[in-house]
């Protein structure tokens, strides 16, 4: 039975962004055997690795769900509407917050942000690529004069004064907040999204597209932007030790990527016998 497989790709398909050789052959020989594998990824298009918009895959889910392609054909690009985008700039400019604007082909910050984003990924391990590198990364940075004009998807708020969670409460109900769990900052970084774009959406955009059934679908993830997907999948499996709630909606576990775990996990599902 063919099943379609959606794969996180940061702490489960790659380790701190490097992917092991037993990731890309597991995806190529569960691909040689019928099945379908895509990366399900909180990032945009622009920071996903090259190989990961190769062949690789059948398709790709980014910005945590807002955005879907399958063989460069764009089947989902959700955008923030203007007027939400106007109030969510305003609070963001309003607490001098260092973000950036998410967009498939661009990120965008002000030039006083791009500089607290320097300094702060240039100490943190989950800012930059190894193969990227930091400077490759902020290349793909813009700083606009008038931010006004941009189209985004997602924010990510690299520093605050205030919560995540104070800064969407005050866009609106409209916008949700991911605090981010990695840098222990106190909820002064992490994302604001909208409502409803996560990436169980993504999912079911390829499912309709394709006519998936949902006991077909398979999803693989460690983090809290997973929670969605798992549940929604067929089958849910978490990578050991992610977050309790990640791991209380998933149905099985398997290790992390530096023991190669999604290959462990495609070969007892027998997709790659």
């Amino acid at each position: 039975m063919t099943k379609t497989v959606f794969i996180d790709f940061d702490g489960t398909f790659a380790d701190r962004g490097l992917v092991p050789p037993g990731h890309f052959e597991a995806v190529h020989r569960a691909r040689e055997n019928g099945h379908r594998v895509f990366l399900c990824t909180g990032r945009p298009k622009i920071s996903v690795p090259a190989e990961a918009l190769g062949s690789l895959f059948d398709g790709v889910v980014c910005t945590a769900g807002g955005y879907v392609e399958i063989k460069e054909r764009v089947l989902s690009d959700v955008r923030f509407p203007p007027e939400l985008a106007a109030r969510t700039l305003a609070e963001l400019l309003a607490h001098d917050a260092a973000f950036l604007l998410e967009a498939p082909q661009a990120l965008f910050s002000t030039d006083s942000g791009l500089e607290r984003i320097r300094k702060l990924y240039g100490r943190a391990l989950w800012a930059a690529d190894p193969e990227m590198g930091l400077e490759g990364f902020l290349a793909n940075i813009h700083t606009p004069d008038d931010l006004s004009t941009c189209s985004f998807s997602k924010v990510v708020v690299v520093d605050s004064p205030v919560p995540v969670t104070e800064l969407a409460e005050a866009i609106g109900p409209e916008v949700g907040a991911l605090p981010d769990s990695v840098t222990g900052r106190s909820g002064s970084g992490g994302e604001l999204y909208q409502l409803g774009v996560d990436k169980s959406a993504g999912i079911a955009v390829v499912e309709a597209h394709l006519g998936l059934r949902r006991r077909d679908i398979i999803a693989i993830g460690d983090g809290t932007n997973d929670i969605e997907m798992l549940a929604y999948a067929g089958l849910g499996i978490a990578v050991e030790g992610s977050p309790p709630e990640v791991l209380a909606v998933a149905q099985r576990t398997i290790p992390g990527p530096a023991v190669e775990g999604v290959a462990q996990a495609f070969a007892e599902l027998g997709l790659t016998r």
